[in-house]
């Protein structure tokens, strides 16, 4: 079962919601999926929306492939409880050298623009890049939270209501925690 962790209310009223479970079993509107360019859903969290949504979704993933890097695009949900599955393409780490914070900042807020065009009031990822991708957790924390933050902040008024940060990984739940409490000094936390 799902557990949320930290819960911030923003100003305008965007929740921003650290959950420890299973991305697959949240009831949002949209989840994100953690992809590579070709969207091939093999392994980690794209294998496991895979499964749990069926094939449908990788199906529709092939005849919208390829992504780009610091890209996302959107397929519909197959089986699971949400109706969307956002496949955003964060970057491989080679060092933090070669624009990786850029380019996974850009995947998330692409998400979230996906998310905003598809009419979605909530919509919750993971720690994309931190898996298979290299990208040290606690820096990919740090730079998703702040993403998203930056991309409410330069698109007040949109329909999302609650951004969601589901991971299942102890260690990478913690960071997502601790990289929302640094921010929750400057908001009116709602729970902790």
């Amino acid at each position: 079962m799902n557990r949320e962790t930290v819960r911030i209310r923003r100003p305008d009223g965007v929740e921003l919601v650290a959950v420890r479970g299973d991305l697959t079993a949240e009831r949002v509107d949209a989840i994100v999926n953690a992809a590579n360019e070709q969207l091939q859903h093999g392994g980690g969290v794209a294998g496991a929306i895979v499964r749990r949504g069926g094939p449908s979704i990788q199906e529709e993933s092939r005849r919208i492939a390829p992504v780009p890097t610091g890209s996302a695009k959107a397929t519909r949900a197959g089986l699971l409880r949400c109706r969307y599955v956002i496949h955003a393409v964060g970057p491989i780490w080679r060092g933090g050298d070669s624009g990786e914070p850029d380019l996974l900042a850009s995947a998330v807020q692409s998400a979230l623009r996906v998310a905003v065009d598809l009419g979605c009031a909530s919509v919750s990822m993971p720690a994309i890049s931190s898996g298979i991708y290299g990208f040290p957790v606690d820096r990919a924390a740090r730079v998703i939270v702040g993403a998203a933050v930056t991309f409410l902040q330069n698109h007040p008024g949109t329909c999302l209501r609650e951004v969601r940060f589901c991971n299942l990984d102890e260690r990478t739940a913690f960071e997502i925690e601790a990289a929302l409490s640094e921010i929750a000094q400057d908001s009116a936390p709602v729970s902790r």
